[in-house]
């Protein structure tokens, strides 16, 4: 453990053959090098030699492993660690097999004895909007994976899919370990996945770790036993179930198989959490209940984020340097098996998934569409398919054209067949719905749906006074910065979904009478802008959310020119999802200079495994802005992030400051990191600012950023251009990348 720098260019040196870096590391310290053998000596090249440098952690004498001979991760000896075996795996069978549990001092309740099945339907959950609440549920993880039964019988064992797939080669790993349960038969139930290193499951990761055959590293989740030496158990309720296949996982050791804990109480409290810890969702089971096959309201899923599978209908072209395909075009079936249009999805693949599926597309080409397309949807260029494949897509949401935004790739299912593919919906109780709750969903009228004329209508928002000049250097009227949010709905929202807001309001324009606020509590307002409380150091105050279109125009109704989002969602308000920096120069610094602090923050992040995305603030600096999993409190953030700005500053004072005072700043760049404290905001991606030439927030490549773009070069009368010449967004990605702030970064800081 510990942290290494490379001495000049690595990918130079590396290149070269000789690459110099210095360790600091619990028990290796100071400087190294590889050098490239080549030659009779080194044979082709592909060998290197590690050579210590002298200095004053070398030592001729001394051995590190008698220094230290303890394992920095465990405090184990090597003797220890030997003995445990607990990272050990043997093709050799073992000596001595743990005993088989035969018999129970209890038999379970309703288990009748019947033979081995082969194969049982499995149970699937519905999808709820609502965690139920309770004792009588009991509450689980969603695991992102493959669901999958095992058949054990005599020490033999088979992997099922949930339509009855033979998957045991695949999953030859695991199958190995379902045979050495201690049991004559058995029929399980659970999902085998792929951790991250943050411990959550990934589908795309066990996608790729599939595609490359590395298998060695997947895990079986067990949650369900329907089978047990000669008894049927799937009219036993689920809570005895869950006892017995706690008990046969824990009387024996294997660190491919797990048991998945279940939580009675406290529901809302448990999926919070799941949900800050950002896994898919948690699901909710009956525990008094037996194993019924199909689906059912015995078990609810209720997600974290919006994904679910479709049919893959057809592909676009590829543009730019893509190769393979652009997109793919989705499709779901209804309950009368009529296949319908759902959008296209062009990203979350990698090269070679790229090129794998567009092999796949081509043996299943057709001349016409399979699809119902809706009335306002037109499609060009793309080459129909057989609808024969099978795609898991994660989105934000479902437009009113039943057409899915900002949709990303995870990968094949091919455990399902395409016919059970149906657009989920959330499933909530009508029992469940208060009278406050019916009612916010039966909204009264108000200022959205007051519609005296036609043309002084956006998006079923009425706009007073259209005609009104917001910014006069432009000619920009109130009418058309409503026309403008219009337009850039589907690139703002994602950036707004569900963050509380601080506005910046211009009722006459940006030159007079500004102020920025914070909680609106005009009734006329509510149900176009949802609320939401949130806990200030002296008491509850109201926030807004703008969710959709009529929210962004209802804003430009009420004379906003900024819109500044927190850096959390208010479902998880106390653990922020981005980490941004403010670079804002002083007059006198040069552009070319903002230019230079960018790029090395960016390195910086780098080195501390962070990626980073770039924006113009609209007025004189930039943004970089790094996209987190929500795991972190705001405390945690603000200190990382004043730790990277000290390090900036101490290494070049005369050009940084990381002191807000004005007197500070002259001939500098301030680094702001108060954006990353709770309750503080920055300006939101493509959003307005209130200058005279009605500048535009705009995410940028980071390969664009060059002396000629200045911070506020797009605007309002420009940005369709900008937007139309775009081949990708230049944020691709940042919703689905959730990052961890490691340890080692705080030690490259200086943190404790």
């Amino acid at each position: 453990q510990g942290a290494w720098s490379p001495q000049g260019d690595p990918e130079t040196a590396y290149q070269k053959g000789i690459l110099k870096f210095q360790l600091n590391g619990k028990k290796l310290k100071g400087g190294w090098a590889l050098f490239q053998m080549s030659g009779k000596a080194g044979g082709d090249g592909k060998n290197w030699l590690l050579v210590k440098e002298k200095d004053q952690y070398a030592s001729t004498t001394g051995n590190v492993l008698e220094k230290f001979p303890k394992s920095v991760q465990t405090h184990r000896s090597i003797e220890k660690i030997a003995k445990d075996q607990d990272q050990v795996w043997s093709s050799k069978k073992k000596s001595s097999k743990p005993k088989k549990i035969t018999h129970l001092a209890v038999t379970p309740p309703k288990a009748r004895h019947a033979p081995l099945p082969d194969f049982v339907q499995p149970q699937l959950a519905t999808l709820s909007s609502e965690v139920p609440e309770g004792d009588q549920w009991l509450h689980e993880i969603k695991f992102d994976g493959y669901r999958a039964m095992a058949w054990v019988k005599n020490g033999k064992a088979r992997i099922w899919t949930r339509n009855k797939n033979d998957w045991t080669s695949r999953f030859s790993l695991i199958a190995k370990a379902v045979s050495e349960i201690p049991v004559e038969e058995a029929l399980l139930d659970g999902e085998i996945v792929k951790l991250l290193p943050d411990g959550t499951s990934d589908f795309q990761a066990l996608q790729n770790s599939l595609r490359e055959g590395k298998t060695e590293n997947l895990h079986y989740y067990l949650f369900d036993i329907l089978h047990w030496n000669h008894l049927d158990l799937t009219a036993t309720p689920l809570e005895a179930r869950k006892k017995l296949l706690e008990k046969l996982l824990h009387s024996f050791n294997n660190n491919l198989l797990h048991f998945s804990e279940s939580f009675i109480g406290k529901p809302k409290k448990f999926y919070q959490e799941a949900c800050r810890n950002a896994l898919e969702g948690i699901v909710s089971k009956r525990r008094d209940l037996g194993y019924v096959p199909g689906r059912s309201r015995n078990w609810l899923k209720i997600k974290c984020i919006k994904r679910q599978e479709f049919v893959i209908v057809g592909f676009t072209a590829p543009s730019g340097k893509r190769s393979g395909f652009g997109a793919l075009a989705l499709g779901v079936y209804d309950k009368n098996k009529q296949l319908h249009y759902a959008g296209l999805v062009g990203t979350g693949f990698t090269h070679s998934s790229l090129q794998e599926l567009h092999t796949k597309l081509l043996k299943l080409k057709r001349d016409s569409a399979t699809v119902t397309l809706p009335k306002n949807v037109r499609l060009k260029g793309v080459q129909w398919v057989e609808p024969k494949l099978v795609a898991e897509v994660e989105f934000t949401e479902w437009t009113q054209d039943n057409v899915l935004r900002h949709a990303s790739f995870e990968g094949l299912r091919e455990d399902k067949s395409p016919l059970e593919v149906l657009r989920e919906e959330p499933d909530p109780n009508p029992s469940d719905l208060s009278e406050n709750r019916q009612k916010k969903m039966k909204p009264e009228k108000n200022l959205a749906n007051k519609a005296e004329t036609k043309k002084d209508v956006i998006a079923d928002v009425y706009i007073t006074h259209p005609d009104k000049v917001l910014y006069a250097q432009q000619g920009i009227t109130k009418w058309g910065l409503a026309q403008y949010y219009q337009e850039i709905a589907e690139w703002i929202l994602p950036h707004l979904k569900d963050r509380p807001l601080s506005l910046l309001r211009c009722p006459d324009g940006f030159h007079k009478n500004c102020f920025y606020q914070k909680h609106l509590t005009q009734k006329k307002l509510i149900g176009v802008l949802k609320t939401v409380p949130i806990q200030e150091k002296t008491a509850k105050t109201t926030y807004v959310i703008a969710n959709d279109v009529a929210g962004l125009v209802t804003l430009v109704q009420i004379g906003v020119l900024e819109i500044h989002p927190w850096g959390s969602q208010y479902q998880k308000l106390e653990y922020p999802d981005r980490m941004v920096f403010d670079l804002d120069p002083d007059p006198t610094v040069q552009w070319k200079a903002v230019i230079g602090a960018a790029k090395l923050l960016r390195l910086l992040l780098e080195e501390l495994r962070l990626k980073s995305f770039l924006k113009t603030t609209g007025g004189k600096g930039l943004h970089v802005v790094v996209p987190l999993a929500p795991q972190h409190t705001w405390k945690e953030i603000k200190e990382f992030s004043k730790s990277i700005a000290a390090m900036i500053v101490n290494d070049d004072p005369d050009h940084f400051t990381d002191n807000p005072l004005k007197a500070r700043r002259k001939g500098r760049i301030f680094l702001d990191y108060l954006r990353n404290d709770r309750g503080a905001t920055s300006i939101a991606p493509y959003s307005t600012r209130a200058y005279s030439s009605a500048p535009v927030s705009t995410p940028l490549f980071w390969d664009e950023l060059d002396l000629k773009l200045r911070s506020d070069h797009f605007n309002v009368k420009n940005f369709q251009r900008r937007l139309r010449s775009l081949k990708k967004d230049p944020w691709e990605g940042i919703f689905n990348l959730r990052q961890l702030i490691l340890s080692e970064a705080k030690r490259k800081l200086g943190m404790k």
